[in-house]
């Protein structure tokens, strides 16, 4: 077997005069994986190809999905496994591919950008319709950025940068103006904030669009059992419907790793994403399972409230908690955690501890950026005596309910116990969970992100004062200011540089306090081709197809 080059990420090249995109290169596909070597020692497998392959046509396809989505809304929704869903039913203005670059997917080119960097003009693909007929134009594109901007609870708002104006110039061109230049606009479009809706499902619905979206897709919404499954069939209407082969998809909720790795191994399931570490070694052993594991650009952390008291978006509140109103109090947490032991004894070194949201392997990565404390739980308890807390300290951290994060949360608890901090594990489902870091109903909170390709969509929305994803109700003028400039410059190095001291402060104030980087471990039968998992985390299922047994 060939080993891949070991991924490295890039970032944007061109100027604001030319092509506006943040790329990042990853290893080619391979279609089979069985180093259980740990993380820096194993190479990325992002997919499994259809070539050379006989297609079953027809099926009904299953995957278990390791949580339940939140609303199926491109405007507001929050969670990693809704996109899932959501690949198969909403394409994007872009996306990104196997090795990492950002790719036109409803538009035709990458973003032309004005000279004084002020204006983004996309084409749009010509001949497409939306499952319920409606036509695919410049109009649909921008009744659905408008709505990402205006509606009261979207999460897209603070990612899309300084929107003016949004202009239809024909059917298939659309013009973004902008107050300042925005650099990362391309990778923004290949995310959420680049899903169109049909405008004609939009007026219908409004507010309930997420109970029956309906988009570009390969595959459109038959329904939602909730706790259960979400179920999509073929859509006929798709520009692309010859190269769609499966009739269904079903998504069935198995929150237990070990039950999904169970029903994979039984043939019960097709498909399992977020498989865990503990159940690796079994399944590599197994003839018929084959497996993607793809680093993440995202990161895991636990969010400290430090002033969200009226919901995320809103301004925020006072606290009157020590970890919510003293830095040292956080700082201490963040050195009471031994990261190294975390990633060895709950995942079997398989992944990689994290102290920033940017990728080591990031083209915006500096060594600012990759800065680490050092575990010190005696640090940690000298700082706790200098503000003035009473040891050991007592706090509530809320988790989801899945052994894997329950072993992390145990993990961590005993590791800063050492460090003068009594923390209480309060296990809570995950779309509960979802709700509660929304509504700031927690002291300390730990979930995760996906990643973006982009810094800033790592970064922006979790850490500037007021935006969609600041749980923590984090705000710092300096860090508002250093976000919003880095997001206006052109040059990587420039960007690398701001990001980096962002990072600095960040870790000195610790809203967030990071953890571990994961490896999207993403398990297949042999049955099945046509499937990937790229850096973003997300599974690809729209091409997937039954495949006849190779024989040998």
């Amino acid at each position: 077997m060939r080993t891949p080059t070991p991924p490295r990420l890039r970032g944007p090249l061109a100027p604001a005069a030319g092509l506006l995109a943040a790329v990042l290169v990853l290893s080619g596909c391979q279609e089979v994986q069985t180093s259980t070597a740990p993380a820096e020692e194993t190479a990325d497998v992002t997919g499994v190809g259809l070539d050379g392959k006989t297609i079953a046509e027809g099926g009904d396809l299953v995957m278990a999905l390791s949580a339940e989505p939140d609303v199926l809304d491109p405007t507001t929704s929050s969670s990693l496994y809704t996109r899932y869903v959501m690949q198969t039913m909403c394409e994007k203005l872009y996306d990104i591919d196997a090795s990492g670059e950002i790719v036109p997917m409803l538009a035709t080119e990458l973003p032309e950008v004005s000279e004084d960097g002020l204006t983004v003009t996309f084409p749009l693909k010509e001949g497409v319709q939306f499952a319920d007929g409606t036509p695919f134009d410049a109009e649909a594109v921008k009744t659905s950025i408008e709505r990402h901007l205006t509606k009261e609870d979207s999460s897209r708002r603070s990612e899309l940068g300084p929107i003016t104006d949004v202009k239809a110039v024909d059917d298939l061109t659309v013009e973004i103006d902008y107050e300042t230049p925005f650099a990362p606009i391309a990778a923004v479009l290949a995310d959420r904030a680049g899903m169109i809706m049909s405008p004609t499902e939009l007026e219908k619905t409004g507010d309930d669009f997420g109970e029956h979206p309906v988009c570009v897709g390969a595959f459109k919404f038959v329904e939602r059992v909730p706790q259960t499954s979400i179920t999509v069939e073929r859509d006929p209407l798709y520009y692309d419907a010859e190269n769609v082969h499966l009739d269904s998809i079903t998504y069935r909720i198995i929150t237990d790793a070990s039950i999904r790795a169970a029903n994979l191994r039984s043939g019960d399931v097709q498909v399992a994403d977020t498989l865990s570490t503990q159940d690796l070694t079994e399944l590599e052993a197994d003839e018929n399972v084959g497996l993607l594991e793809v680093g993440s650009l995202g990161y895991q952390a636990m969010t400290v409230n430090v002033g969200n008291t009226d919901g995320v978006g809103a301004p925020p509140g006072k606290i009157d908690t020590p970890i919510a109103t003293d830095p040292r109090v956080r700082q201490a947490l963040s050195m009471a955690v031994d990261r190294e032991q975390l990633v060895k004894s709950v995942f079997n070194d398989r992944f990689d501890p994290a102290c920033s949201p940017i990728a080591p392997s990031s083209t915006f990565s500096t060594a600012a950026s990759e800065a680490c404390p050092e575990y010190d739980p005696e640090g940690a308890k000298a700082l706790l005596e200098e503000a003035g807390v009473e040891t050991p300290y007592k706090i509530e951290m809320k988790v989801t309910n899945t052994p894997d994060t329950l072993r992390l949360a145990q993990a961590v608890q005993a590791s800063v116990a050492d460090g003068g901090f009594e923390v209480e594990i309060v296990p809570v489902e995950y779309s509960s969970l979802l709700e509660v870091q929304e509504q700031g109903d927690f002291d300390l909170l730990q979930l995760g992100w996906s990643g973006r390709v982009d810094p800033h969509g790592n970064m922006f929305n979790f850490l500037s004062t007021g935006a969609g994803n600041n749980y923590s109700g984090y705000s710092n003028p300096e860090v508002d200011d250093l976000l919003t400039e880095a997001a206006t410059v052109i040059d990587p190095a420039e960007r690398a540089e701001l990001y980096g001291q962002v990072v600095t402060q960040v870790q000195k104030d610790n809203p967030i306090i990071y953890l571990y980087r994961t490896r999207s471990l993403t398990g297949y039968v042999g049955e099945v081709a046509g499937i990937s998992t790229y850096a973003d985390g997300v599974v690809r299922l729209s091409h997937a197809a039954f495949v006849e047994p190779t024989e040998g």
